[in-house]
Parts: structure tokens; sequence; C-alpha cells
């Protein structure tokens, strides 16, 4: 039984050109269907869990739920599982849905901690994006959380953007800092398979910074963010002591966990399961009282050792020596070149990636699973 649970919100104001997660134009009636089908999932899902220690609202955007729905969901949630008293209740947020009265009402629902997705404190770079926000509302929405008296809030911004340089990179990494938050997540911008961006980009409309500017970018962010306090616990993530994503560190150590909603996935009994990214398909089954999932696959041994090396190099602590040997893995054989390259280093025990690796991370953990297969 699982201890965590993730909620998708599939529905935004506009798809951003670079996103390809299950998202929706915004759509009142189908908002409230989709919102009752939601609730009947929790419903259905109550027994597969135990107390649980975090609950995380992701999208699309959660937030630009109107009133009634939220309630209806955090009703739902409180109603048919025992939520422990010190969980952590994330909610994705973006700025320009986020108003004072939008913020008491999350945190009256048990909201405790935010994830403001700003991107970019540069307008230029965030109308690049087709964010529908600006930089002085992405600061206004995080005082406003500040004042309406939230303790845990993370920002999100991106680097590696079309147009960006490192003085607009280090201006936003400033800007975050003046805001203090506990966490921030700094991404580097991936253009994937069949988004507008990727079209911009092949079309030559658009031209991504080049390599060494994207790693000075990558650089100045763990600097900068070290300086501030900020512990680098995973490639993209960074925390004020005590202040880590719970919720995300379970998906990393490979943890189970519920999942409801259109589109998303699941981790129980060694089995990853999804369900359906078709909304019609998604409200209907439902309404039948049917689990809306379309695949459910059980990991094989070479999947879990996969997934163990994948997601335990994402985390700067690395792969403990010990866990390893329990799936019979040599790690410390396999990553002698890698060690003597200076791309992974142990330190306590752990198999880690140096500073060096972190910049070329998927080469590296391709690198190691060949050595082990070797």
């Amino acid at each position: 039984m699982a201890e965590f649970l993730y909620v998708h919100i599939p529905f935004c104001i506009r798809k951003c050109n670079y996103c390809d997660f299950l998202s929706f134009p915004y759509d009142t009636d189908l908002v409230q269907r989709y919102t009752h089908a939601l609730c009947r999932e929790l419903e259905l899902k109550k027994t597969l869990a135990q107390r649980l220690k975090t609950v995380y609202i992701g999208g699309g955007t959660p937030a630009i739920l109107p009133e009634t729905c939220l309630e209806q969901i955090f009703s739902v949630i409180r109603e048919q599982y025992t939520i422990s008293p010190e969980a952590e209740v994330t909610m994705e947020a973006n700025p320009g849905t986020i108003t004072e009265k939008k913020a008491d009402l999350l945190l009256s629902l048990g909201v405790n901690r935010i994830s403001l997705g700003v991107q970019s404190f540069s307008d230029a770079e965030l109308k690049i994006l087709e964010r529908v926000h600006t930089a002085g509302e992405a600061v206004s929405s995080a005082e406003i959380l500040r004042t309406a008296g939230l303790k845990d809030l993370s920002l999100d911004l991106m680097y590696g953007i079309p147009g960006q340089t490192i003085e607009t990179w280090e201006n936003s990494l400033h800007t975050a800092k003046s805001l203090f938050p506990q966490h921030i997540s700094a991404y580097e911008l991936t253009p994937e398979k069949g988004t507008r961006l990727t079209k911009l980009i092949d079309a030559g409309i658009l031209a991504l910074p080049d390599d060494e500017r994207i790693l000075r970018m990558s650089s100045l962010a763990i600097d900068t963010l070290a300086e501030a306090g900020f512990d680098h616990y995973e490639i993209s993530n960074y925390a004020l002591p005590g202040h880590r994503c719970i919720h995300n560190v379970n998906y990393w150590d490979s943890g189970e966990y519920i999942a409801a909603g259109a589109g998303a996935h699941g981790f129980l009994d060694g089995c990853r399961a999804k369900n359906t990214d078709s909304l019609p398909d998604y409200i209907s089954k439902l309404d039948n009282l049917i689990i809306p999932e379309t695949d459910s696959v059980r990991l094989s041994p070479a999947d879990r050792i996969q997934e163990f090396i994948m997601l335990g190099l994402r985390q700067r602590e690395g792969i403990h020596l010990n866990a390893a040997g329990k799936l019979n893995l040599d790690i410390a054989t396999a990553a002698q070149q890698l060690i003597e390259d200076e791309f992974t280093e142990i330190i306590n025990n752990r198999l880690r990636l140096t500073r060096k690796g972190l910049a070329v991370a998927n080469t590296v953990i391709i690198r190691l699973l060949q050595n082990l297969e070797a």
C-alpha cells in the first residue's frame, strides 16, 4: 500500500510551446465533469493507500480550477484517505492564477507547499516560451503567497531558453532568491518532439544557446544557490535545509505511489500503470465506476536495475554501494573508468556524479549501464 498520492489536473489557460505534458484548454463544463470523475477515481482507489505522507496536485495548472472544484477534490481526499498531520501537500500554480482570495483558499484547504511555475524573470524569455504571465506577475504571486502565510514556496526556473544570456539567467536566479523561497527547481530546457518550440527551432526561427553557454548557466545556478544556502540534492533541484520535496524524493527512491487523473502514472506492487489520455474515455469509464487504466507493466529485474541506476544518480548523494550489492551489482568496478575520467566519484560509500559528470549526466548513466551489462 502506498503513502504518496499524485492527482493530475490537465487544464491550462494556454499550452506553452515547450510543453509535452497532457493538458487541455480550460472549459468550464468539462472541468466540472472532470472533477466529478476524478473524485470517483479517488474514492475507488482509497483501499490502495496507507496514511499519506504527501499529496501532490500537478498539471496542467491545478490552481486554475474554480473554488467549488478545489473544495470538492480536497473534501474527497480528506474523507477517503487518512492524511498524516505532518503531510506535505503541494499544489502547482502559475503566476497570474494566484490572487489573494485563491491563496487564502488553498491554505484553508490544507495546501502547505506551492510550486510556482515562474520559468524566467525576463519578459522577453517568457514571451518566447509563450507563457501567459509577466515577470512582474511572478513576483506579485510569490508575495501574495507569502502574505497569505505560506511557509513552503518552490520556484521553477528554466535555462537554455532561445535568446537567453548569462546576464538574464543570473538576474532570474537573483530575483528568485530575493523572494525567499525554500526550494528552487532549475531545469535545462529540453525541446520535446512534436512541440511548437521544437518546430520553431527546426525551422531556424529560434536557436538554443550553444553547449558552452548552457554549461556556464548550469554552473552559475549551482554556485549561486549554494552561496545562498541551498542544498543541491538532485540534478535540477535545490532546497534550504529541511525543505526537500518529499513527494519527488519518493519518485527518485523508486517508492510506490497512487496516481489519479487523466494520463496519470502510478506505481504499486512492482507495476507501473497509466490512465487513459482521453478525457471523454476517462470521464465515461468513471461514470461507470471503472478505473480508467490503459497500460500496466510489471517491472522486470532488468527494468528495476535500470531505474535504480538512473534515479539513483540523479540524486546528489548518489547510489549506496551496499544497496547496489543487494541487487548483485558491482557498481564500483563498473564505474572505474568513469571515476578515472572524473565523471563520477565515491564519497561515503556512495557513487555519485561529479560537477563534470552532472553536465553530461545522461551519457554517464548510459555508460554505467553498458558497463554493468558487459
